[in-house]
C-alpha cells in the first residue's frame, strides 16, 4: 500500500521538480499537483508535464492532497503554509525540504496551527535550479532526516519516511535542534567558505589580470561549483540558522588559526598529521555511498 495517494508540490524549482519526477518514476499511480509563485516557472512545468496538474494558486494545489511538502526557500516557508492553511484537508501530512529545521518547524507551526506537520531534509541537490534541473535519480543512496515535533504521532512520521524511502533515500529521524547543528558543518559552512573563497578570487582578478579564472586548478573549481548554487536559498538558510552557523564559524576560525600558526613556524608534522586524518575522513564518505572514488572526481577527459 502507498504511503499516500494524492502529492501536492508548492515550489517547482531544483528539489520540487526532482520530487515530482521520482514520485512518477518510483509511485507511477500517485496523483501530483503542483503550484510555483513564478507564472514562468508554472508555464514549464506545463509544458514538460512535469506534474499531473498545474494550478496557479497554491490553494487549489492542496485542495484534495495527503501530503503537501513545501519546497519554496527557507525565508519563504511560513508565507506558503498560510497561503495554504484555508484549502488543506483536515487530514493531510504538510512537510518541507528546507535544510534548517528548528527555525522551519516554528514557523509551520505558527501558520498552521492543529495541523500534522512532519519536516524533513532531504540532503541532496546541485547547484542548478528552475524546473528543468530536477531528474528522478537525485534522492536515490542519499539521506533524508526526518525531525518530527516531540509530540509527533508516529504513524505520519513512518508514513513519510515510508515515503522517502520509496523515492531511494536513507531515512534518519533527528531532533530538529541537532539537525541544524550537524547541518552546519556538513553543509552550510563549506558553502559560505565557498562563496568567501570565489569573492576573493573575483576581488584579486585586476590584480592578477584574469590567472585566477583562467588557471583554475580542481580546487577552486570545485569551490565555483558550490558557489553557483540558489543565491536565495542560501541567503534564507544562514539567517534562519545563524546560531548553529555562526558557533561553527568560530570554531572554524580556531582552527584556521592553528593552521596558520603551524606553516608561520614550519611544523610539517602538524600539517601532516591533519592532512592524514582528512584523508581518512574523505575516504569514509566515499565508503558511506555518499560519493564516489572516480578519478579526479569523476571529471570527463577527452
Amino acid at each position: 500500500m502507498l504511503p499516500f495517494s494524492r502529492v501536492a508540490i508548492i515550489g517547482l524549482g531544483l528539489i520540487g521538480s526532482s520530487l515530482a519526477r521520482a514520485i512518477e518514476a518510483q509511485m507511477p499511480s500517485v496523483r501530483v499537483t503542483g503550484h510555483d509563485a513564478s507564472a514562468e516557472v508554472r508555464e514549464i512545468a506545463g509544458r514538460i508535464k512535469l506534474c499531473d496538474d498545474v494550478t496557479d494558486t497554491p490553494g487549489a494545489a492542496v485542495i484534495d492532497a495527503d501530503l503537501v511538502i513545501l519546497c519554496v526557500p527557507v525565508g519563504a516557508m511560513g508565507t506558503a503554509a498560510a497561503e495554504i492553511a484555508a484549502d488543506l484537508p483536515a487530514g493531510a501530512v504538510v512537510s518541507d525540504v528546507g535544510s534548517c529545521k528548528a527555525e522551519i518547524l516554528a514557523a509551520l507551526e505558527q501558520a498552521l496551527p492543529g495541523r500534522t506537520i512532519i519536516p524533513a531534509h532531504p540532503v541532496a541537490g546541485t547547484e542548478n535550479s528552475g524546473p528543468e534541473a530536477g531528474f528522478a535519480s537525485l534522492f536515490k543512496g542519499r539521506w533524508c532526516i526526518i525531525t518530527p515535533p516531540a509530540a509527533a504521532d508516529p504513524l505520519p512520521v513512518e508514513r513519510l519516511s515510508e515515503f522517502w524511502r520509496r523515492l531511494g533515500a536513507n531515512v534518519e529521524t533527528m531532533d530538529a535542534g541537532h539537525h541544524d547543528l550537524v547541518l552546519a558543518v556538513t553543509s552550510h559552512l563549506p558553502h559560505l567558505i565557498a562563496y568567501t573563497i570565489v569573492g576573493t578570487a573575483s576581488d584579486l582578478e585586476d590584480v592578477t589580470r584574469s590567472e585566477v579564472i583562467k588557471y583554475s586548478a580542481g580546487g577552486f573549481r570545485d569551490f565555483t561549483r558550490i558557489a553557483a548554487s540558489d543565491p536565495t536559498m542560501w541567503r534564507d538558510v544562514f539567517l534562519a540558522n545563524k546560531e548553529a552557523v555562526l558557533e561553527m564559524l568560530q570554531r572554524f576560525s580556531e582552527d584556521l588559526s592553528a593552521l596558520q600558526r603551524a606553516i608561520r613556524w614550519n611544523d610539517g608534522d602538524a600539517l601532516f598529521n591533519l592532512f592524514t586524518r582528512t584523508r581518512a575522513i574523505r575516504r569514509s564518505i566515499i565508503e558511506e555511498g555518499q560519493d564516489d572514488a572516480a578519478p579526479d572526481f569523476g571529471r570527463t577527459h577527452e
